[in-house]
C-alpha cells in the first residue's frame, strides 16, 4: 500500500488492536475474510464503500445496515473503521480486512500457543502442493466450489494440523484473490512471521540440517538482520552441497550449484 492507504490501514490497525483485545479472535479471522471476499465480488459495493467522495458517516451507516447481525459486533467495528478511511486505491479496503483477518488468526494461534506450529504448517502445507500438480490444479480451480476445497482439506489435513491453520489454508483455497495458492501462503507465512516482529528465512540445503547448525545461522541472521528469524528448512538433492538462503527478496547461496551456475553465467556473458 502506498500513501494514503497506508495512512488509512495504520488507523484501520489502531482500532482492530483496540476491539481484538476482546474479540473472540477465531471468528474475528473468519468475518473480516468473509467481507473481503464479498467486497471482492461486489464491485459496485466496494467502490461505494470506498468513495473518498461519500461522506463517512454515511458509509459507516450503510455497512451496519448491511452487515449488522451477519456478522460478530468486533469485525463489524473494524469494517466500518475500513469504511470511514480514504484509500487510494478501492481493492486496498479489500486487501486490509483479508490482512487483519490473517492478523486475527495469528492472534489466536498466539493465545493457543501454536504460533510456531501454524508458522510451520502454513509452509510444509505450501510445499505440498508445490510437490502435488493435481492437489494444486484442484485447489486453484475456480469451478470447484469453495465448500468442495473445504472437504478435501478437511480429509487431507484435520488432525495433522491445528485448527488454526486448517481455517486459514481453507479461506485462502475457497477464495485466492486472484493469487496462486503458493503465493497466498507465502503472504500469510509472511504476516504470521510479522505477528512476532520476525523474519522468515527459507533455507534448503542437500542434507537436513543439525539443530545446532539451526540455531548457528539462526543467531548469524539475526545479528545480520538485527531481528529474529524463523528458519523454514528444506531438503534439496539439487543443492549438491552448501546451503541457499533466501530471506525476502534477499538469496544468499554457498551452494556448489549456486557457484556452477554463476560460473555458467559469466561464460555465457
Amino acid at each position: 500500500m502506498r500513501g494514503m492507504s497506508r495512512t488509512s490501514f495504520a488507523a484501520v490497525e489502531e482500532r482492530f488492536n483496540a476491539v481484538a483485545a476482546a474479540a473472540e479472535l477465531g471468528r474475528l479471522a473468519e468475518d473480516l475474510h468473509a467481507v473481503a471476499v464479498l467486497l471482492d465480488g461486489q464491485h459496485a459495493l466496494r467502490r461505494n464503500l470506498s468513495d473518498p467522495a461519500r461522506p463517512a458517516g454515511q458509509k459507516a451507516e450503510v455497512t451496519r445496515s448491511l452487515f449488522g447481525g451477519k456478522i460478530e459486533a468486533a469485525a463489524l467495528e473494524v469494517v466500518v473503521a475500513a469504511v470511514s478511511q480514504r484509500w487510494s486505491r478501492s481493492p486496498d479496503l479489500a486487501d486490509t480486512l483479508e490482512r487483519l483477518s490473517v492478523v486475527a488468526a495469528a492472534a489466536d494461534a498466539e493465545s493457543r500457543g501454536m504460533l510456531d506450529d501454524v508458522e510451520d504448517e502454513l509452509f510444509r502445507f505450501g510445499r505440498i502442493v508445490e510437490a502435488n500438480p493435481r492437489l494444486r490444479m484442484v485447489l486453484a480451480d475456480v469451478a470447484v466450489p469453495a465448500e468442495g476445497k473445504a472437504r478435501l482439506l478437511a480429509e487431507l489435513l484435520s488432525g495433522k494440523v491445528t485448527p488454526v491453520t486448517l481455517g486459514m489454508v481453507t479461506r485462502l483455497a475457497g477464495y485466492s484473490r486472484g493469487r496462486s495458492l503458493e503465493a497466498g501462503l507465502d503472504e500469510y507465512i509472511r504476516l504470521v512471521a510479522e505477528q512476532r516482529q520476525q523474519l522468515v528465512a527459507v533455507v534448503r540445503s542437500a542434507v537436513p540440517l543439525t539443530e545446532a547448525q539451526k540455531r548457528r545461522l539462526a543467531d548469524w541472521l539475526r545479528t545480520t538482520y538485527g531481528r529474529d528469524v524463523h528458519l523454514n528448512t528444506e531438503v534439496d538433492p539439487r543443492v549438491i552441497g552448501g546451503f541457499s538462503v533466501r530471506l525476502g527478496d534477499e538469496m544468499i547461496d554457498t551452494t556448489i550449484a549456486g557457484r556452477i551456475e554463476e560460473v555458467r553465467r559469466r561464460l555465457a556473458g
